[in-house]
């Protein structure tokens, strides 16, 4: 217990179990797009009313991560949004207090929720979103790492093979002038039989065949807009075609805001809650509504009727 343990021992124990699993996690690539992704989320939401003394990206962080966050009163820092854990459970089964383990407050003690301190939840469950966000890294950190292989693959040489090095320098001195533009080359008759035909049988891929770092990076898109779906960021899934009617914008509008109305209902109400009891004056609302975002779009011509 306690000891660090790092990816490649994490995946070295768990290929006991089941070897035949492709870990995705626990790489740069994946980490990357987990912070991406993760920002892209909290961009949502426009947050106001929160107390300048507070850190917003501590704040911010902790309810998305987690998926809650507490808001407690101290005597030494005053009304502060703490990281914590939930205990108890009331006739409805829902938690009644939090636990805050922090070195700075020693003598904090456990605080009922709804009268000793408030909670602010992302969605009803408690839950928070690194679920989403870590499976939609994988599979863009998969996209992105299968187009720069087919990328690296596309760049493929012509082979000539030769009888010696003499024939070997003939090739290299041979393939030099004609890339380098001369309008005339000549040769050794060596690289060329009796009858005239040229002795060598030049290998080559046809890399336009094998090439689909472009779809790969197509179905990157897709993956993302889904993300945004997801998360509340309208598409108009251009990706589609050109055009789309307003129905279908209309339709991915509201499923993207559905989710996300939901967690926005859910914040408002437990703002409110907080608001009431400590006296502070904290609201969110849409950075942008997809609303919004639909009647721009359309008004730019990008939608038929």
């Amino acid at each position: 217990m306690g000891i660090p343990a790092m990816y490649e021992h994490i995946n070295l124990y768990n290929a006991s179990f089941s070897p035949s699993t492709i870990h995705v996690r626990n790489t740069a690539l994946t980490g990357f797009y987990r912070r991406y992704l993760l920002e892209k989320a909290i961009s949502v939401f426009k947050w106001n009313g929160l107390p300048e003394e507070w850190a917003k990206n501590y704040f911010l962080y902790v309810l998305y991560c987690y998926g809650f966050i507490g808001i407690i009163q101290t005597d030494r820092f005053g009304i502060i949004p703490q990281e914590g854990v939930l205990s108890g459970y009331d006739v409805f089964y829902q938690p009644t207090h939090i636990t805050v383990a922090n070195p700075l407050l020693p003598t904090l003690k456990r605080q009922r929720i709804g009268t000793e301190c408030g909670i602010i939840r992302l969605q009803p469950d408690y839950g928070g979103i690194m679920d989403i966000i870590g499976y939609y890294a994988d599979m863009m950190a998969l996209c992105s790492e299968s187009a720069g292989v087919n990328l690296v693959n596309s760049k493929i040489s012509f082979v000539f093979p030769a009888s010696g090095k003499t024939q070997a320098e003939s090739y290299k001195k041979l393939f030099d002038n004609i890339a380098s533009g001369q309008p005339a080359v000549f040769t050794d008759k060596t690289l060329f039989d009796d009858t005239g035909k040229p002795t060598w049988a030049p290998f080559s891929q046809d890399v336009k065949q094998s090439y689909i770092a472009d779809q790969v990076l197509s179905d990157m898109r897709k993956i993302e807009a889904m993300f945004d779906t997801d998360i509340g960021i309208p598409s108009a899934n251009t990706d589609k075609r050109e055009r789309l009617i307003t129905d279908e914008v209309n339709a991915n509008n509201v499923e993207t805001a559905s989710k996300c109305e939901l967690w926005l209902e859910t914040i408002k109400e437990d703002m409110e809650k907080v608001n009431s009891l400590f006296g502070l004056n904290l609201s969110v609302d849409w950075r942008v509504k997809p609303a919004e975002v639909t009647d721009n779009w359309s008004g730019e011509g990008g939608v038929n009727e």
